[in-house]
C-alpha cells in the first residue's frame, strides 16, 4: 500500500512511524522546512492510555516523557484548597514532553522519506499513483480547494507558554487556577523545570517580566531561578465539516484545534492515529488498498467524536468565564459533589485521560 503525507509536521511524523512499522510505503511531502520547531517552548501532555501506544511504536519515546501523578484544580478565590483531584490509581495521569524533543527524535528514523515541492495539487498527486493521500498541511492547494467549510470560533485569546527553572523538589503534581483572567497552568518537566501555559482573555502580548508577575501570584511551590523567553499563539476553536474527498483524508490541527486548558490538542490527534492504524489492519487483513474506502471509515468512526470532545471542552472554557465573574459560586458546589461522589469522581478522572 502506498501512501503519501501532506506537511512536515509533528502529527505526520508520528503517524508515518507507525505507518513504516505496519510495512507500508509513505512519503512525506511539503512545500518547506517548518520553521516554528526551531526554538520553540512549546511542550504536549500525553494521556497515560496514549504515551503507552507512542512506547509501543515509536523507539525511544519512554525516556522523553515526565510522569505526573495527580492534576489539581483551583479557583481564583480558592488558591490553598484544590476544587478537584484528577488522580488514576496505580498509574500516573498524564506524561509531559518538550515539543521539540519529540519532534526530534521521530525525525531520526532512517526510513523516512522526504519529498519537496514547490506547489503540488491533486493532478500531481494522482501521478504518483498513492492509494490513500493524508493532508494535515494547512495551507496547500489542496486544502484550500477542498477543505475550507469549518465551525469555527475565534477566542480573541493568546495563549502564553514558558519554561520556569527552580529549586529542586518533588515535582509530579500539575495544578491548573482558573484565574479571573484566564487558565494558568504549572506542568512539571522534571524535579527543576516547569512548563507554564497562561491562556490571557486578551490578545496583548505579554513578557516575561509580566508574565513572571502573575506566576508569581499564584505559585505557592516553585523558588524560581530563571524564566526562559515567552511564546504566544492565539486560541480557535475548530473542526472540520467535512474529513474527506476521494481518497484525500484531511488529518491532525486541519481537522480539529481545541482550547488548550485541558491539555487535548494533541491527545486527540494521537487518538485519530491510533483510530486510523487500527482501520488499516483491518482493511489490510481483508486485502482493501483502497484508500477512499478507508478515509470515509475514519470520518464515520471519528468525526462525531472529535465534535462531541471539541464542544466540551468549549463549554468548559465558557462555563470557567461565567464562573469567575460569578465568584467560583458555581463550580464550587460542583466540585464538591463530584469529590463527595466515588462513581462521578471515578468517571470524571477517567474522562480526564
Amino acid at each position: 500500500m502506498n501512501i503519501c503525507l501532506l506537511g512536515n509536521n509533528l502529527t505526520n511524523l508520528v503517524l508515518a512511524n507507525i505507518l513504516l512499522k505496519k510495512k507500508i510505503n509513505v512519503d512525506i511531502i511539503s512545500k518547506s522546512q517548518p520553521s516554528l520547531l526551531k526554538n520553540t517552548l512549546r511542550t504536549i501532555a500525553i494521556s497515560n492510555d496514549n504515551y503507552k501506544f507512542l512506547i509501543e511504536n515509536i523507539k525511544g519515546i519512554k525516556n522523553l516523557g515526565w510522569p505526573t501523578t495527580k492534576i489539581k484544580i483551583y479557583s481564583e478565590n480558592n488558591k490553598s484548597n484544590e476544587l478537584f483531584e484528577f488522580k488514576n490509581k496505580n498509574q500516573n495521569n498524564f506524561y509531559l514532553l518538550k515539543y521539540i524533543d519529540l519532534f526530534r527524535l521521530i525525525k531520526k528514523n532512517k526510513f523516512l522519506k522526504f519529498i519537496r515541492f514547490q506547489n503540488y495539487d491533486l493532478e500531481v498527486l494522482k501521478k504518483r499513483n498513492y492509494d490513500l493521500i493524508i493532508n494535515s498541511e494547512q495551507n496547500n492547494l489542496i486544502t484550500k480547494k477542498y477543505f475550507q467549510k469549518k465551525i469555527e470560533k475565534n477566542y480573541k485569546s493568546l495563549a502564553h507558554t514558558a519554561i520556569i527553572n527552580h529549586k529542586k523538589v518533588e515535582n509530579k503534581i500539575a495544578t491548573q487556577i482558573f484565574t479571573k483572567n484566564g487558565p494558568l497552568a504549572f506542568l512539571p518537566l522534571s524535579n527543576n523545570q516547569t512548563s507554564i501555559v497562561f491562556s490571557n482573555n486578551s490578545i496583548k502580548l505579554i513578557n516575561k517580566i509580566s508574565l513572571l508577575k502573575i506566576i508569581n501570584k499564584y505559585n505557592h511551590r516553585y523558588k524560581i531561578d530563571k524564566i526562559s523567553e515567552v511564546e504566544s499563539f492565539g486560541i480557535k476553536f475548530l473542526v472540520l465539516r467535512n474529513y474527506t474527498f476521494k481518497n484525500v483524508l484531511s488529518f491532525g490541527d486541519l481537522i480539529h484545534k481545541v482550547h488548550p486548558l485541558a491539555g487535548q490538542g494533541f491527545n486527540m490527534t494521537i487518538r485519530d492515529i491510533k483510530s486510523l492504524s487500527n482501520i488499516l489492519d483491518e482493511n489490510i487483513k481483508l486485502g482493501i488498498d483502497d484508500g477512499e474506502i478507508i478515509a470515509q471509515k475514519f470520518q464515520e468512526k471519528n468525526k462525531h467524536l472529535n465534535y462531541m470532545y471539541g464542544i466540551g471542552i468549549d463549554f468548559l472554557n465558557s462555563f470557567f468565564k461565567l464562573d469567575n465573574k460569578l465568584e467560583n459560586n458555581l463550580s464550587e458546589p460542583l466540585f464538591k459533589i463530584l469529590k463527595n461522589n466515588k462513581f462521578l469522581n471515578k468517571y470524571a478522572t477517567m474522562l480526564s485521560n
